[in-house]
């Protein structure tokens, strides 16, 4: 059986310092999709054939169509605009991103997954951190993503563990690895050390973390 194709993707973790800690950017996916609906994830998604030319004209060099995918995914998701200026609510299209593009350094990359080959949707997905200061609130597209907030990564797990939300092991072991930064530049300078779970991870976890629909 030929192996399964592995699409590059970009995942986007926007985080903002609140008063005892830290909050990112989260979405809730929709049960419309095919992989992983209802689950917690951030916003993110496959890099495409567009994401080459916006490459070029925002970074001036199509080598960074990830971070493009991570800028245009952002806006598609949740309508906001990564701008050389900060977060800012983008509307419907790429303009105020065009108008002024952020520096590729903006976007900092954390964390790298490539999907196992059992996995039946496979990415190699990077992680970029982004800060932003500003009070932006995210419209969620009602066709990817269901809802979308800001939520402590502390929270966040504690609201899993409780049975109320859904992580799969991507996600689950980011936000582990967030709720351990108290500050945006505690998470900047965070560099994510990707693994397969142990078996104590697969027995003692819900299934749900592993595989979809369990």
């Amino acid at each position: 059986m030929p192996a399964t194709l592995i699409r590059r993707a970009a995942t986007v973790v926007v985080a903002r310092d609140a008063a005892d800690d830290i909050e990112v950017l989260v979405v809730e996916r929709s049960a419309a999709t095919r992989f992983l609906p209802g689950y917690v994830a951030f916003p993110g998604g496959a890099v495409d054939d567009l994401d080459d030319e916006l490459a070029t004209g925002w970074f001036g060099d199509a080598s960074h169509a990830v971070r493009a995918a991570a800028v245009r995914e952002l806006l598609e998701e949740v309508g906001l605009a990564l701008t050389a200026t900060g977060l800012v609510d983008g509307g419907p299209t790429l303009g105020a991103v065009d108008a002024a593009p952020p520096p590729p350094d903006q976007l900092v990359e954390i964390a790298r997954w490539v999907a196992p080959d059992d996995v039946p949707v496979r990415f190699d997905a990077r992680y970029f951190a982004v800060r932003t200061d500003r009070d932006v609130e995210p419209t969620p597209d009602d066709t990817e993503t269901a809802a979308a907030w800001w939520v402590s990564p502390r929270q966040l797990l504690t609201e899993w563990e409780a049975g109320a939300r859904l992580l799969y092991w991507p996600t689950w072991l980011t936000v582990t690895a967030l709720a351990g930064c108290n500050t945006v530049g505690e998470l900047l300078a965070l560099r994510i050390d990707t693994r397969e779970p142990d078996e104590d991870e697969l027995e003692q976890m819900p299934p749900s973390v592993f595989w979809q629909d369990r």
